[in-house]
């Protein structure tokens, strides 16, 4: 299978003639549409020319990793305590026979000891707070360049970011980077052991080179499988996390067995895949240890024939088993932590990608709060994949204040429409104008606060009332309560236990569909915003609810906010100003509304007036 790094996840394997595919619904990788559609997000923006973000992070952790280089210095120093010991022993007390001299080395080396115990705990603290920094500079910025990806992939994100940034941080933090910075110390060892005895270095080089050329050989084996089973259990993860999130769909159509099947085919190949590459490991591991402990008693009984030889002396032999065995212990650590490291590495390629695709900006200039002018010019919008437009040649336009219906059949594009509209999706072709500016040009976080959105999938946040209304910002409570009263659930919301402050689980599963609809309303008008999108408000409202929401209406009116409305409600429609009729992804009627109500009746069919609740 070829393995292919993308920022959502990977298919786990390619269908064979024959079979049956288990990744239909797996994640697709950032292709170059979905790039240009990000990017076209940033028109208007001052790009900084930076270098690869995770570099510079790295970069800026710099002071840590320096740090902990020079306590390896000092680590590697205290780590040739024993063998000085050794050598001391074997070459002076035991000749001299001298207790007191012994007592004295033997001090020495324990107080060695513990200082090197307390200086590698001190770098694991180092490199801990090294992680920890870099989640400071690049964790934020790795859920909101997520969040942004997923945007014109309709909302189809996951976690698998996070944990690709998470394993990119403990690849270079974690006890891979013990051996990593131990590593260049195997050289000095061979030199030192050199020192004693032309023969032991030489002999000591074979060893390092052959250890060496086992670990190529374990990168080479696993590496491709490894990948392979990784990206299968990301796949297995994602699936495992999209039927959490639709349970009760599950449950209720019987999706289980089929769902399961699926499951466990991708889960068996991934422990297929995991127990090749464990299998190979585990070989070369053995192998590995079989070597390193053979080259220590090889070097053991080459020291021993000089000292027959009178050559080298007992020490000497001793103390260079035992540096031999330390110059060996990174390569041998660095083997074991293979499979972190092709982790992370597989990790750092699709954040690299993330944040590439994503990149950040600033805004070249702020632009004022729009008065509400809304112009879509010539609209086109083609989804990935798709052959056919789903909006295409679409134009009109609204003066600040002016309230706007759009009718139309299901699947003319009305909430393709209302997407654009917002901002939350580039088009394809044309252009959404508010106030003369592409709303494009605006950084998402400005936008924001000048418009109201209640999509038709609410999508409230596990939090609370008062966090969902206020957007998640402090200080506001005035405003929140204000935007509870203008959608008319304000007295509702006290009648809750906690009031403002109840926690309404995860999408409002606490709430009743007509409560969430109408939280989502107060949402989308708090603020004061200029411009605002209701897609199908009213779609889960009793009698009490649409009485609320012609209420919320007349008073957007009344204060100068524009909006524009999805709905097929009677009693909704002649609150507006205008109506736009949307056929086929395209405004076959824009006008006064008594003017286009007249028109229809003469020449569309009744069931395109009234169409049906949602939309593409």
């Amino acid at each position: 299978m070829a393995s292919q790094f993308s920022v959502f996840g990977v298919r786990p394997r390619t269908r064979k003639p024959g079979t049956r595919s288990t990744t239909a619904h797996a994640s697709i990788p950032l292709r170059e549409q979905d790039i240009s559609q990000i990017n076209a997000r940033r028109r208007g923006y001052a790009i900084a020319p930076e270098a690869n973000e995770l570099v510079q992070a790295a970069a800026a952790c710099r002071s840590y990793f320096l740090t902990a280089a020079a306590f390896s210095l000092a680590i590697n120093l205290l780590y040739l305590a024993p063998s000085l010991y050794m050598m001391q022993v074997y070459d002076r007390v035991i000749p001299s026979s001298s207790v007191v001299t012994l007592v004295m080395l033997t001090l020495v080396l324990l107080m060695s000891l513990a200082a090197l115990g307390a200086l590698d705990c001190v770098r694991a603290m180092v490199l801990t707070r090294a992680s920890m920094r870099l989640d400071r500079l690049l964790g934020t910025r790795v859920v909101a360049a997520t969040i942004e990806a997923s945007v014109p992939r309709g909302g189809l994100a996951g976690m698998q970011p996070l944990k690709d940034f998470d394993s990119f941080r403990q690849c270079i933090t974690g006890s891979g980077a013990h051996a990593a910075f131990d590593l260049p110390w195997t050289p000095i060892y061979i030199l030192i052991i050199g020192c004693l005895h032309p023969a032991l270095g030489f002999f000591a080089f074979v060893c390092a080179a052959a250890l060496g050329s086992m670990a190529l050989l374990n990168e080479v084996s696993v590496r491709k499988v490894l990948g392979e089973a990784n990206d299968a259990a990301g796949w297995t993860y994602q699936l495992t996390d999209m039927s959490l999130r639709n349970a009760q769909v599950i449950q209720a159509m019987g999706l289980l067995p089929g769902l399961l099947l699926r499951w466990s085919e991708s889960r068996n190949y991934a422990l297929a895949r995991q127990q090749v590459a464990s299998e190979r490991a585990a070989v070369m591991m053995a192998a590995i240890k079989f070597l390193r402990l053979a080259m220590q008693s090889g070097i053991l009984g080459l020291g021993a024939y000089l000292a027959i030889e009178q050559m080298s002396s007992v020490g000497a032999v001793f103390a260079a088993s035992i540096l031999l065995g330390r110059a060996l212990q990174p390569v041998e650590q660095i083997v074991g932590t293979w499979r972190s490291f092709v982790a992370g590495r597989a990790a750092y390629l699709r954040l690299r990608a993330l944040l590439e695709a994503v990149p950040t900006g600033t805004h070249a200039l702020t632009l004022p709060r729009p008065a509400g002018r809304l112009t879509v010019e010539k609209l086109g919008f083609t989804a990935r994949g798709a052959s056919r437009p789903i909006l295409h040649g679409l134009s009109f336009g609204l003066e600040p204040g002016e309230t706007c219906c759009i009718i139309g059949p299901s699947g003319a594009g009305k909430s393709t429409l209302a997407r654009h509209l917002v901002g939350v999706v580039p088009p394809s072709t044309g252009a959404v104008r508010l106030d003369g500016a592409d709303v494009t040009h605006y950084p998402p976080h400005t936008l924001g606060s000048h418009i109201g959105y209640l999509p038709q999938d609410i999508e409230l946040f596990a939090d609370t009332i008062a966090a969902n209304i206020g957007r998640f910002k402090d200080g506001e409570d005035g405003k929140i309560v204000e935007a509870a009263r203008i959608a008319g659930v304000h007295e509702r919301i006290l009648r809750l236990p906690n009031g403002y402050e109840t926690s309404i689980g995860e999408g409002g599963a606490i709430l009743s569909g007509g409560f969430r609809q109408r939280i989502g309303l107060a949402r989308a008008v708090f603020g004061d915003p200029s411009f605002v999108v209701l897609d199908e408000p009213s779609s889960n409202l009793d009698t009490e609810g649409d009485a609320a929401l012609a209420a919320c209406i007349q008073y957007l009116k009344r204060r100068g906010t524009t909006v524009v409305i999805i709905s097929h409600r009677p009693a909704t429609i002649g609150l507006m100003d205008k109506l736009l009729v949307v056929q086929g992804g395209t405004a076959s009627t824009f006008g006064p509304r008594r003017e286009v109500l007249a028109r229809l009746a003469r020449s569309v069919p009744m069931h395109v007036v009234r169409g049906e609740a949602g939309g593409a």
